[in-house]
């Protein structure tokens, strides 16, 4: 599907130069001489390099549509994590690399959405929020609950998080897996 230029977002999948690339950020930039454009960083989805674009409203550029498909995580293989297609049970590896920090946020049985391109997978949305269990929190420290602040946490998986001085260790969160940030406590 053909788009202008001025319509890129953030999170698109676009056909550039040979090759796939994911919008990762978006500036519309209008000078005072000259025609608007837009300013695009791309991110190549299968080997992650990045460049930066200018694209005029007039220019179009192909969008490309992803099959989504739902799986479950089963097992981590040394650099690769396991999937399992929920329809068909064939499983598939995709590397690390591509969930980056965010494959710490991965359980046993997680029902993730992969996003493929003629059957290669370049993406792999977690689900919004997670439920993780704080190991390692520092003690309040009476007084300071006057302002709002917060103390370091880590969790069960390594990460770590900033969370309000209520909670404590052994306590269950919810955690936001895209901003890696304390929403609340588990029920």
């Amino acid at each position: 599907m053909k788009i202008n230029g001025n319509e890129i977002r953030q999170g698109n999948v676009l056909q550039h130069k040979g090759s796939l690339w994911i919008a990762v950020k978006t500036q519309h930039v209008k000078p005072g001489k000259g025609p608007a454009y837009a300013q695009v960083e791309l991110k190549n989805a299968l080997d992650g390099t990045k460049l930066n674009e200018r694209f005029r409203s007039s220019e179009t550029v192909e969008r490309v549509r992803l099959e989504q498909k739902e799986h479950q995580f089963l097992f981590a293989e040394g650099d690769n994590l396991v999937f399992m297609d929920l329809d068909t049970y064939e499983q598939i590896q995709i590397a690390k690399d591509l969930l980056g920090e965010r494959a710490t946020f991965l359980q046993d049985g997680m029902q993730v959405m992969v996003e493929s391109h003629e059957s290669t997978p370049i993406g792999v949305s977690l689900p919004d929020q997670v439920t993780l269990k704080v190991v390692e929190s520092e003690p309040v420290v009476k007084g300071q609950t006057a302002a709002s602040s917060y103390k370091p946490a880590v969790l069960e998986n390594g990460v770590r998080v900033m969370v309000p001085p209520f909670v404590g260790t052994g306590e269950n969160i919810v955690v936001d897996t895209n901003e890696l940030t304390y929403v609340r406590r588990a029920d």
